[in-house]
This record gives C-alpha cells, structure tokens and sequence, in this order.
C-alpha cells in the first residue's frame, strides 16, 4: 500500500506552485472513462426505450446530443479543476479575451446556438428531407455546430446549422409521408383538350410511385402566348428521389404526345422587318 502510495503521489510536472502527479493523471483518466462510460449507458437506454414507447431516431438522437454536449461540459469542468485550474478565475481573468473571441467567432457561435435549437426544438431530425436554398436534401446527423446531409447526387453535404435556422427551409418530412408535386405541359393550339388530360394522368399513374390515382388530376391552366399550358398534379412517397419520378413521368407524356400526334411548341417571335430600298431608290431618281 506504501508503495502504491508513494507511486501516486510522485510529482511528474511542477508549473509555479501547481503540480502534476500520477494520481492527477489517473483522476483525468477516470473522469474521462466514466464520462464515456455514462454516455454508452445512456445512449443504449434511449434506444431501448424508443422501441417501446413513441421515441422516434430523430427524437432520441437530439436527446442523446444534447446529454452528450452536457456530460462533457462537466467532465471538462471537472478535468482543469483537477489540474489545478479554477475554472471560475480563469473566466473571470479572461473575460475580455473572451469578449474579443466572441466577436471574432460570431458566426461559429451562432451556429452553435442554432445547433442546441435545431437539437431541442427537434423541428428538424434525421432522415428528414429538406430543401434548402433549391438544394433537396436528406439529413443524416445533427452536429453542434454543422449537420451533415446527403444530396440527391449523393454527395455529402456540410451544412452551418444557421444556415437552417435563419433561412426558408422546406421540410417535406415534417407533417405526410405522401406530397404532391406537378408537372408543366404545354401543347400547340388545336390540340385535343380532354385528349391531353386523359393522356397525362394516365402516364402520372402509370409510375409505379404514384399510389392514388384518384389524387392524379391533369389541368389546363392558362392559354399561352404560343401553346396552351396543362398541369399534372400527383402525390408521391419518393420525396428524395422525386426528380427522377418527374424526368419518367415526362418522358411517358412525351412518348403518348407523340402517338396521338400532340405537338409540344417552342417559343416563337414574329420579326417584321420594313424595307427602306424603295425610298432610296426615290431619292436616287431625284
């Protein structure tokens, strides 16, 4: 016992009056083991308990962040106070550097709180799909200070959490399973009105993503300056993929169009050009 004793209390660092000794180190390491160790409980806890009760992933994932970020914030704590270092002096010594470092970190701190309300008011989770900015995006975790995303081209996306936060941001997750989506036709005047509508319902529930086809309703909309604009409404589970779904849909409209002889027009422009030879050759003859 002596001897564990003695080979605790051997002094490895001395800054000032402060020193670092073995049984320093092994505190350290125990705080830091048991802060691990707390996070693992916790976090299987959650999970085990979302199969029973109305937990969803997100839910549980931003609950186990935020209990995260807290445990550690303690340990940190407990860390420097171990080593000599009192946290509140050294706050309060610091508290004009801390201004300064404020300032010049302004965006990272605003990313950080937006961070702690994205993971608290949970109005975003994961495996949502978001459009931000036109950019249609599925969330795969939720950072403090950035959340990762995946785009439809399946290139991982790094995204400040301000920039969710402070933005117009479309969650088609939040509230269905099923949106509606459209799609823009326009045909040549003198085509067959009820011709068209029946033919582009028919290739919007013909994909096998549309479910409804009694939510499936083509309209003509507006008479254009150079066609007559038809609309196809539909609704769809593949949110993330719904690109793909439009570029089938259009290709099926495309292809009966051209069955049914159904023209879709370019834009024209009428160029009247008034010739000045006549009056030149007047003035010749003068």
């Amino acid at each position: 016992m002596e001897t564990l004793k003695d080979f605790l209390d051997l002094e490895l660092i001395r800054i000032g009056k402060n020193s670092i000794e073995v049984f320093t180190l092994v505190t350290v390491l125990m705080i830091f083991l048991v802060s691990k160790l707390i996070i693992l409980v916790i976090k299987k806890a959650l999970f085990r308990k979302r199969q029973f009760k109305k937990l969803t992933k997100g839910s549980a994932y931003a609950l186990l962040q935020i209990i995260r970020y807290f445990i550690w914030i303690i340990a940190i704590g407990l860390i420097l106070e171990t080593v000599g270092v009192k946290v509140t002096v050294l706050l309060a010594g610091s508290a004009a550097l801390l201004v300064g470092i404020g300032l010049g970190l302004q965006q990272t701190f605003n990313d950080i709180i937006s961070g702690i309300i994205l993971l608290s008011e949970q109005s975003i989770k994961i495996d949502d799909v978001l459009d931000i900015d036109g950019d249609i995006v599925k969330i795969q975790s939720i950072g403090l200070r950035t959340s990762k995303a995946l785009n439809t081209d399946h290139v991982s996306i790094i995204i400040p959490n301000s920039l969710i936060t402070t933005n117009k941001v479309i969650n088609w997750s939040h509230q269905t399973m099923k949106t509606r989506f459209r799609i823009d036709v326009g045909v040549a005047y003198g085509s067959d009105i009820d011709l068209v509508i029946k033919i582009m319902e028919e290739s919007a529930f013909e994909h096998p993503d549309i479910p409804d086809r009694e939510t499936t309703e083509a309209r003509l909309v507006n008479f254009g300056s150079s066609s007559l604009d038809f609309q196809v409404l539909f609704f769809s589970q593949n949110i993330f993929r719904i690109s793909k779904v439009k570029s089938d849909i259009r290709r099926t409209i495309s292809r009966k169009f051209a069955k049914n002889n159904i023209s879709i027009p370019f834009p024209q422009m009428d160029l009247h050009v008034i010739s000045n030879a006549n009056e030149s050759k007047k003035k010749d003859e003068e």
